[in-house]
């Protein structure tokens, strides 16, 4: 048997709207948080940033200890940061 490697679909806004609107507020709010500190942290990239982007981990950690206890598909990882992505 040969197994393709899986690729992603990506999903229309719409849509993603549509399912995020089933979600409670509370969860709603921490896929918001942690969107909002990702891109934060990708802007503060030099030495003199660092309590900043220790803050915006943070506040990414505390987002995602919320969505994993909803959905655990939902949390921030590394692969969603783009200055990471290399």
């Amino acid at each position: 048997m040969i197994a393709f490697p899986r690729t992603t679909i990506p999903v229309p806004d719409a849509v993603a709207g549509l399912s995020a609107g089933q979600q409670p507020a509370r969860v709603q709010a921490a896929v918001g948080h942690g969107a909002e500190a990702a891109r934060l942290r990708a802007v503060c990239r030099d030495g003199q940033y660092t309590e900043a982007r220790q803050r915006l981990e943070a506040r990414i950690r505390v987002a995602n200890k919320v969505l994993a206890a909803r959905n655990p598909r939902l949390v921030n990882g590394w692969a969603d940061l783009t200055n990471l992505n290399r």
